[in-house]
């Protein structure tokens, strides 16, 4: 009797492939100095493959971020209705729908995690005004409901103050997440980049305590100059 090999969709495997090397690589060496024939070597794929599945090397830099960056704002945004049904929600469960779900990948897929993390710190830096665009494009329906959450839970800031907290925090969090390594080594491992839930507990406080600090219009810096 004859036996039926399962059935494959290699056009499926070739496509995650090239997603997956094109990710690693764009987050060691960056996204200009990563060529597609490095990424269809590391892929064990060709060029051809790349504009069937995306058409140039700009849409493959449009899927390798939107395969991440959409189910993590879809995630965080249904966190933040559930904080705001939940109704007595504060800053603090506001920051933790905006950081856990981050975080919740690194944990869960640390190599790929840990690429898309540092790829997230090095693409702002890419000279690329059109990837800082694109970029945006994901990330601003998020933004713009998160600050708004957040507003809403500190009246006494201006809209301009409650942005510019809100870039300082997603500043912060991208850092910790993409040098995670750099405290560990610092602390002489007494930090563990690997305790997610300390880490969390650490972040949202710090980040909570910034945010619903005084309003900074008006007041004076300590040895300011005059």
């Amino acid at each position: 009797m004859a036996v039926t090999e399962p059935h494959t969709e290699p056009h499926v495997d070739t496509r995650e492939a090239l997603l997956d090397a094109a990710e690693k690589l764009f987050s060691e060496h960056g996204i200009q100095a990563s060529s597609l024939r490095m990424i269809t070597q590391q892929a064990g794929a060709n060029l051809a493959a790349v504009h069937y599945h995306f058409g140039s090397k700009e849409g493959l830099v449009r899927a390798v971020f939107a395969r991440r960056l959409r189910p993590l704002e879809e995630e965080r945004l249904r966190l933040l209705v559930a904080c705001d049904e939940a109704g007595e929600a504060g800053v603090e469960q506001v920051l933790a729908a905006f950081v856990a779900p981050l975080l919740r990948r690194v944990r869960e897929t640390p190599e790929g995690g840990q690429d898309f993390a540092r790829l997230m710190g090095l693409a702002f830096m890419e000279p690329s005004e059109e990837l800082r665009s694109m970029l945006l494009e994901e990330f601003r329906t998020t933004a713009d409901r998160f600050i708004a959450g957040l507003h809403e839970r500190l009246p006494h800031l201006s809209r301009q103050e409650m942005i510019w907290r809100f870039h300082f925090s997603a500043g912060a969090m991208a850092h910790v997440v993409s040098c995670s390594q750099m405290v560990e080594r610092f602390s002489a491992g007494l930090c563990k980049c690997g305790d997610h839930e300390s880490l969390l507990r650490y972040l949202v406080v710090f980040l909570a305590s910034g945010l619903k600090a005084p309003a900074t219009m008006g007041a004076e810096l300590q040895g300011e100059p005059a």
